[in-house]
């Protein structure tokens, strides 16, 4: 989700405009001009969509990442939409000293984009393969996140509930369903040759059972935050240089120092204090996770009506997030442990908890957030809630995988 003010822009006289270019001949150069490179270890492709009211803190990654750059090892690149610049740009972003304006290289100009239509992820990928080849690539959408469904009538957020899941454009109306994000990176695993090796969103909400079921399939190592993420979003500055002193780390590696130094700035570091939360998962171990939750599904089905009613307070109970229907697995399991319910023995949910403990590889909390153990789950507390989304909550990967929106039916009716 992500909070942000808004900006505006300036007219050059012809004067000024010529006197610009000139000045732009030392920074910004043709495609042709830049060698493609060898093979290198990683591209990290980030897909940033600033066509809304987080485009001022697009400027401000970029900047961060140009502390950096690329490497000899590491290919970083940029498609930036910007709201103030009204275009879509593709950067190679390259080391500078200047860290409030953006002088890497556009090396392509995309034109107008919709950033929203997940069809743009496939194209950036196409593309950033083809001129920056690498053995692994770490692919990063960056904007607004709302998890796996809609975002709710909020008051300060917004209002309309056609704004779901990531990638939100206001230009033009769009955003990019799980579903969709599914479909991306199974295209972008096709055009790679192997499943992408590192996925992450830096957006809020993303780090969810039924968010990285649905990409599964194509993706090895999955990140993100299970609670809203500050507008500053990702510390790319540290985490470049953590991972520029080891390229050739592991996809499961590179998302360690992720999670890692986005935590530390926002506990005192270069972000300041707030509470957040990121994890890594091995999606490798996703089907012994699904079917651990699978298992510990059928056995909370089988409850009579009072011990449904405890493991629901239970639920409510969990440490939640901005979405109230949204809660942390681990935690759950462990008031279900704690609350001495007949029927519900711990070796019911020690199933889960060790897959659980196989399938997050890494995580952080600060603050308020410590029961955040990683993972998140969709647990409404009512069947209202339940019903507000069940039919398309049937649709997900994980429900066809775990049934799990038939236990969750089971335990609020």
């Amino acid at each position: 989700m992500r909070i942000a003010p808004t900006i505006t822009s300036l007219k050059l006289s012809v004067f000024a405009t010529m006197l610009c270019m000139a000045a732009q001949l030392t920074t910004a150069y043709a495609e042709s001009d830049i060698p493609t490179p060898a093979v290198k270890e990683w591209t990290f492709l980030i897909y940033l969509n600033g066509n809304n009211n987080l485009d001022s803190f697009g400027k401000l990654n970029i900047n961060q990442m140009e502390e950096v750059g690329s490497t000899a090892d590491v290919n970083v690149v940029v498609q930036w939409a910007s709201l103030k610049n009204k275009k879509t740009q593709r950067l190679y972003v390259v080391k500078d000293n200047d860290t409030q304006k953006v002088t890497s290289p556009v090396v392509d100009n995309a034109g107008n984009v919709d950033m929203g239509d997940w069809h743009s992820v496939v194209e950036f990928v196409k593309w950033g393969v083809a001129h920056y080849p690498a053995k692994h690539y770490f692919i990063d959408i960056w904007d607004h996140g709302s998890g796996w469904h809609a975002i709710r009538n909020r008051s300060g957020v917004r209002s309309d509930f056609n704004i779901t899941d990531i990638s939100w454009d206001d230009n033009t109306g769009n955003s990019i369903t799980t579903q969709q994000l599914g479909q991306a990176l199974v295209e972008s695993a096709k055009v790679i040759g192997h499943k992408v090796d590192l996925y992450a969103s830096d957006a809020c909400l993303m780090a969810m059972a039924e968010v990285a079921d649905e990409v599964s399939d194509a993706v090895s190592i999955y990140a993100g935050s299970e609670e809203v993420e500050p507008g500053a979003g990702w510390p790319y500055q540290t985490f470049l240089k953590k991972w520029a002193a080891k390229p050739k780390s592991t996809p499961a590696e590179v998302a360690t120092y992720l999670t890692e130094e986005y935590v530390a700035s926002y506990n005192g570091g270069v972000n300041g204090t707030q509470d957040v939360t990121f994890s890594a998962f091995d999606l490798d171990k996703m089907g012994s996770f699904d079917t651990a939750v699978s298992s510990f599904g059928n056995d909370l089905k089988k409850l009579d009506s009072a011990a449904r009613g405890k493991v629901v307070q239970a639920g409510t109970n969990a440490q939640r997030f901005t979405f109230d229907d949204y809660a942390d697995l681990p935690d759950f399991l462990s008031n279900l442990d704690n609350a001495n319910i007949g029927g519900l023995s711990r070796d019911m949910t020690q199933g889960v908890r060790t897959a659980i403990n196989q399938f997050v590889i890494a995580n952080g909390n600060t603050g308020s957030m410590n029961h955040a153990l990683g993972l998140s789950i969709w647990l409404p507390g009512s069947i209202s809630a339940y019903n507000s989304y069940s039919d398309r909550y049937g649709k997900l990967k994980f429900h066809s995988k775990t049934k799990w929106g038939e236990t969750l039916h089971a335990l609020l009716q």
